[in-house]
């Protein structure tokens, strides 16, 4: 069977950056079951698959319009070091979640000043090219409730 939408397909991936070191890998942690069609993974990933079967392995590079999008600059700002009111050390790195307009966001510091803290919200790998290799484990027809759910259950998928 080919996937297509409205198949759930299971694949083992590692996942790398531009500069070959790993992101994340199924690796010890099974194949991750997906929906086609219904945007449980980044977009450039799903077409890649698209029309593949069980036992394909195949490698693809997706551009950041195709993943996480580019990197905003307007997305990474200053805000007043009071927001953070109450957490004793903030460093580099650290991700806080921020209410804003949109709905609750994850942030990521990026510099801290006495008086301020610039927050990134951009997604970690906005603007970043990935590579994936990909080895299609198993592709079957999805139920109509996993359909209607928008994500495949059982394993590897969301249990309920």
């Amino acid at each position: 069977m080919q996937i297509a939408n409205h198949t759930v397909a299971s694949i083992d991936y590692t996942l790398t950056g531009p500069d070959g070191k790993v992101i994340d890998s199924s690796q010890g942690r099974g194949p991750l079951a997906y929906l086609h069609g219904a945007s449980n993974i980044i977009p450039g990933l799903e077409s890649a698959l698209a029309g593949k079967t069980s036992g394909d392995e195949f490698v693809v590079v997706v551009p950041p319009e195709r993943a996480y999008g580019p990197h905003d600059p307007n997305m990474v700002q200053p805000v007043p070091r009071g927001n953070f009111d109450g957490i004793k050390e903030i460093l580099p790195g650290m991700q806080f979640e921020a209410r804003t307009p949109q709905g609750a966001r994850v942030v990521r510091v990026v510099k801290v000043d006495p008086d301020s803290v610039t927050i990134d919200a951009n997604h970690p790998l906005a603007g970043v090219e990935l590579q994936f290799a990909i080895t299609v484990i198993d592709v079957r027809q999805a139920t109509a409730e996993e359909i209607s759910h928008g994500h495949p259950h059982g394993p590897g998928g969301h249990q309920h």
